[in-house]
């Protein structure tokens, strides 16, 4: 996944999706161990006649797999800071493609965590969930976060390098304004003159560009021999 920049630093709801973000990894290791205590005495990636828990159906294949993925976002959230923003956005990147993936192979023997329509739809609903939580979990200094609003309202440089394949131009953010109103001005006046040319050249006087000082020809419809 590329660096991602120009995220907000220290949202105020930050801790918020924090905390969504740590009930989603609560859910699913919840749903991993009731998996695990409910699958019993099937066969380990069974695809029929699977337990119904918390919502879902479960094998233990697909239920081993959740008390690991719950107990490392859990893990992440405790954590906090850039560990939990960058597990958060791997994480709901997962959720989504495997909520997909699962969905196309459904009704398929390679179906092997017992996936239903509402699997894949609670998959999707996490790895929105973990996004947003990802995208919103930046922190920072208060340095960071001044240099962040200072480029953003156009008053600063900008305060993260981009890698791109090509140098960036060079460009000076302490430059004068462009004149949007002068510019409007200029095209109006250009417009007015057209127009003036135009009703002049309708009534029989055209400018000749031999004429000087203002002098005019005005158009006959005589034959000269």
């Amino acid at each position: 996944m590329s660096r991602m920049v120009h995220l907000p630093i220290n949202h105020p709801l930050q801790p918020f999706y924090r905390l969504l973000a740590g009930l989603t990894g609560a859910y699913v290791l919840a749903f991993g161990i009731a998996g695990v205590l409910r699958s019993g005495g099937r066969p380990f990636f069974a695809q029929e006649n699977l337990p119904y828990v918390l919502g879902l159906h479960a094998n233990r294949a697909f239920a081993i797999l959740s008390i690991v993925v719950g107990a490392f976002l859990l893990a992440s959230v405790v954590i906090g800071g850039d560990v939990h923003r960058w597990v958060a956005l791997v994480s709901s990147v997962v959720f989504l493609v495997s909520g997909l993936v699962m969905l196309v192979l459904e009704r398929t023997d390679f179906n092997f965590l017992g996936f239903t329509p509402i699997t894949s739809i609670v998959s999707f609903i996490i790895g929105l969930v973990l996004l947003i939580a990802g995208l919103y979990g930046k922190v920072g200094t208060m340095l960071d976060v001044r240099r962040e609003e200072e480029f953003r309202h156009g008053s600063g440089p900008d305060p993260t390098a981009h890698r791109l394949s090509t140098p960036n131009p060079p460009h000076d953010w302490r430059e004068e304004p462009h004149d949007w109103r002068r510019d409007r001005k200029e095209r109006h006046e250009r417009e007015r003159a057209a127009e003036h040319l135009a009703r002049r050249q309708a009534h029989g006087v055209r400018s000749d560009p031999g004429v000087t000082g203002g002098q005019e020809q005005v158009g006959t419809t005589g034959n000269y021999e």
